[in-house]
């Protein structure tokens, strides 16, 4: 048998199909919470009469969808939620609403750089379950498509025009790869 056809064992300390998809379910769980507390912030401080309202609503509105389905999720494969909802609730709210008291551009590049790190992150979880678990790759595939609507959105309003928007971006990404860290073991 060569290296190639051996049947790879797990090593000490290496997690379970099992283990690996209910992090999995947690993680998104917890950024589909922040999303929604995201676009909450946004249109909070921007208000309905904004002429990015309709924008700010459809994308807030796909958010509360996706939310709505890994709440059942959780709930389905009794998945404990993240510990740090109460700290998210804050922070997504506080993050929305601070770019949007920045401008639209600043809004619109938040939600560029949110998009870009959750369309690699539902990328690199679809590539992990590659036919594991074919209903939430189905779901992660659907959601991923959204996002990056979303982040097309953001881009053609202006996300690269913000103020600052190289630091901006760089600053919120890094703070949602920490999210993620974070959520799938907390």
């Amino acid at each position: 048998m060569s290296d190639q056809t051996k049947p790879t064992r797990p090593l000490p300390g290496d997690r379970s199909q099992e283990a690996d998809t209910e992090r999995m379910v947690r993680v998104d769980h917890a950024g589909e919470f922040g999303a929604v507390r995201i676009y909450a912030g946004q249109r909070a401080v921007l208000g309905d009469n904004h002429p990015k309202a309709g924008l700010l609503r459809h994308m807030h509105e796909q958010e509360k969808a996706h939310l709505d389905r890994f709440n059942a999720i959780v709930n389905e494969r009794r998945v404990r939620p993240t510990l740090l909802a109460p700290f998210w609730d804050i922070a997504g709210f506080a993050l929305g609403a601070g770019t949007a008291l920045m401008g639209e551009k600043a809004a619109m590049a938040c939600t560029q750089a949110v998009e870009e790190v959750i369309d690699e992150h539902y990328e690199e979880q679809r590539q992990k379950l590659k036919g594991k678990d074919p209903e939430l790759e189905e779901v992660i595939r659907e959601f991923q498509a959204e996002e990056v609507e979303h982040k097309k959105i953001a881009e053609a309003h202006g996300a690269e025009e913000a103020i600052g928007y190289p630091v901006l971006s760089a600053t919120i990404k890094a703070g949602c790869r920490a999210a993620i860290w974070l959520s799938k073991r907390v």
